[in-house]
């Protein structure tokens, strides 16, 4: 049996400011505080979920590994919009003018894309 995915850990110099952050922009929320770690997911606590754990440094350079989103039931523009409210801010990591996609940091600086297709488009 393949392994699967199931937590993802975010590192975090603001740990509450980065969940509320992925708990608005996923519908998820808080399930459960340990320490220095607190875990996002669905209600249901089904897999992958979210680590967040308290470092003391911030992020210095590119990420070298993201999260790619896909708007889901409203347009890729109103999605941009939302995540923009939401603190996203639009970064340049050396990606083409041309490209489908765009690239976001979320408060603390960690790169995410957000896809051109919504999720009903595929």
């Amino acid at each position: 049996m393949p392994s699967r995915l199931s937590y993802i850990a975010i590192d975090a110099v603001r740990p509450e400011l980065i969940v509320d952050f992925w708990c608005s922009v996923l519908g998820w929320q808080v399930v459960d505080r340990e320490g220095e770690v607190i875990t996002i997911g669905a209600a249901d606590r089904s897999a992958p979920m979210i680590d967040v754990v308290a470092v003391p440094e911030g992020k210095v350079t590119k990420n070298r590994l993201h999260f790619d989103l896909r708007a889901d039931g409203v347009s890729t523009e109103e999605e941009l919009d939302r995540l923009l409210t939401l603190g996203a801010r639009r970064v340049d990591v050396g990606q083409p003018s041309d490209a489908s996609w765009v690239v976001l940091a979320d408060p603390e600086g960690n790169e995410f894309c957000l896809l051109s297709r919504p999720v009903q488009e595929l």
